[in-house]
């Protein structure tokens, strides 16, 4: 037995594959998140008057040669999208696995090496950290 579709029953089908496919990205285009509990360090900066750009883009990318040394550390981020307060010219993160690989950091060699030669060429910083219960 031969089943025949009409004009009408394609037009009702085709119509109704589009709607799921709509209703199938919408469902899928719905906003998720997570809240890992990695550790996010968040600096904000102000170049001291005079530091030229070379001098800057060498102490930011210097964070990527001290991420490199430490354990625990899962992404950086170099370059400032927006910053407040708009004297502020720079801003870095980096994410740490956890709070003992953040606190690890703050007291590390390769973070002191850092600092030596990055502290100098700033004249104010914003630090925040965050993280999830």
């Amino acid at each position: 037995m031969r089943v025949k579709i009409t004009k009408a029953g394609k037009a009702l089908g085709i119509g109704l594959g589009v709607a799921a496919l709509f209703a199938s990205g919408y469902v899928a285009g719905q906003a998720r998140f997570g809240q890992p509990k990695t550790v996010l360090h968040v600096v904000e900066l102000k170049w001291n008057p005079g530091v030229s750009e070379t001098d800057q883009k060498l102490a930011l990318e210097g964070i990527k040669q001290m991420a490199a040394k430490l354990p625990g550390v899962k992404n950086i981020w170099l370059q400032a999208d927006r910053v407040q307060p708009r004297d502020f010219s720079a801003a870095f993160a980096i994410e740490f696995r956890d709070r003992a690989a953040a606190d690890a950091y703050a007291e590390s060699d390769a973070h002191k090496a850092w600092e030596q030669e990055y502290v100098p060429l700033r004249q104010a910083s914003i630090s925040i950290q965050v993280t999830n219960p």
